[in-house]
C-alpha cells in the first residue's frame, strides 16, 4: 500500500493536471481525480468521514448563491468555513459534474463568468473549486506530513553531524602525529594513512574504511602513539559505519 506522502503526492499531482489541463479535458481530469482519492485509502477514509452525516443539500444551496438570495448581486460560489464541509461539499460537487447532475459548461458560464470566455471561467474556477481542495487536504495531514518528512531526513542530519565531528577528531589525529616524536619516514606513512581515511569516510567506503583503520591500529601500536582522541575517533567511525 503506497504511504500516506505517496498518496499526498498523487493527489496533489491530480489537483495541478486538472489545473492545468485543457479546459475540453476537464471533466475527464475531474474523473481522474476522483478516482485518485477512492484508490488512496487515507484520502478515501477521510472523504468518507466528512460525508457521513454531510447534508449537501443544504449545505449547496447557501454555497450556490444566485441573486434570489438577495446576498449577492450576481451568481457566486462560496466555499463553506470549515475544512471538512468544504472538503465535503467540493467532493459532492466534483461527484455531480462526474456523473453530469450539473452540467460543468452551464455552471461555468452561470457561476465563473469572467470575461465571457471558457478560458477564463475554467481558471477561476480551479483558483476556487480544486485548489480549496488541494489546500484543505494538505491542511488536514501537514501535521503528520512534516512528522514523516523529519523522519526521512533524520539519518541524513545524523549523518552530517557524524561527519562533522569525524573531520574534526581527523584533523585533530593528523596533528597530533605531525607533533608526534615518530620518525619522519614512518610519520609520513601514518599521515597517508589517515589521509586515506579521511577520503575514505568523504565517500563512504566502508570496506577501506575497516582496511584503513586496521593499518592505523598496528601503526599506533607500533610507534607507542596513543593520541587522547584516538578512542573517541575510533567510537565516531563505528557509530558512522552503521548509518552506512
Amino acid at each position: 500500500m503506497a504511504s500516506l506522502k505517496e498518496q499526498i503526492s498523487t493527489f496533489t499531482d491530480k489537483c495541478e493536471e486538472l489545473k492545468s489541463c485543457k479546459f475540453i479535458m476537464a471533466t475527464t481530469k475531474i474523473k481522474d481525480l476522483l478516482k485518485c482519492i477512492v484508490n488512496c485509502p487515507d484520502l478515501y477514509r477521510l472523504f468518507e468521514e466528512v460525508t457521513k452525516d454531510f447534508d449537501y443539500p443544504t449545505v449547496k444551496a447557501q454555497c450556490i448563491i444566485s441573486p434570489a438570495s438577495g446576498v449577492f448581486a450576481d451568481k457566486r460560489v462560496a466555499l463553506p468555513q470549515t475544512v471538512g464541509q468544504r472538503l465535503a461539499f467540493i467532493f459532492c460537487l466534483l461527484v455531480e459534474f462526474d456523473r453530469n447532475n450539473i452540467n460543468f459548461n452551464d455552471f461555468l458560464r452561470a457561476y465563473f463568468p469572467e470575461d465571457g470566455s471558457y478560458f477564463a471561467s475554467y481558471q477561476a474556477f480551479c483558483n476556487v473549486i480544486i485548489k480549496g481542495l488541494q489546500d484543505c487536504v494538505i491542511q488536514v495531514y501537514r501535521e503528520e506530513l512534516q512528522a514523516v518528512e523529519a523522519e526521512e531526513n533524520a539519518p541524513a542530519a545524523q549523518t552530517a553531524e557524524l561527519l562533522s565531528a569525524l573531520g574534526i577528531t581527523l584533523a585533530q589525529e593528523v596533528q597530533f602525529l605531525t607533533d608526534s616524536a615518530v620518525p619522519q619516514e614512518d610519520k609520513d606513512n601514518g599521515l597517508k594513512i589517515l589521509n586515506a581515511l579521511v577520503k575514505a569516510v568523504e565517500r563512504g567506503d566502508e570496506t577501506l574504511i575497516d582496511g584503513l583503520l586496521c593499518g592505523y591500529n598496528y601503526f599506533v601500536l607500533k610507534f607507542g602513539c596513543v593520541s587522547d582522541g584516538i578512542a573517541e575517533l575510533l567510537g565516531l567511525i563505528e557509530a558512522y559505519e552503521r548509518l552506512l
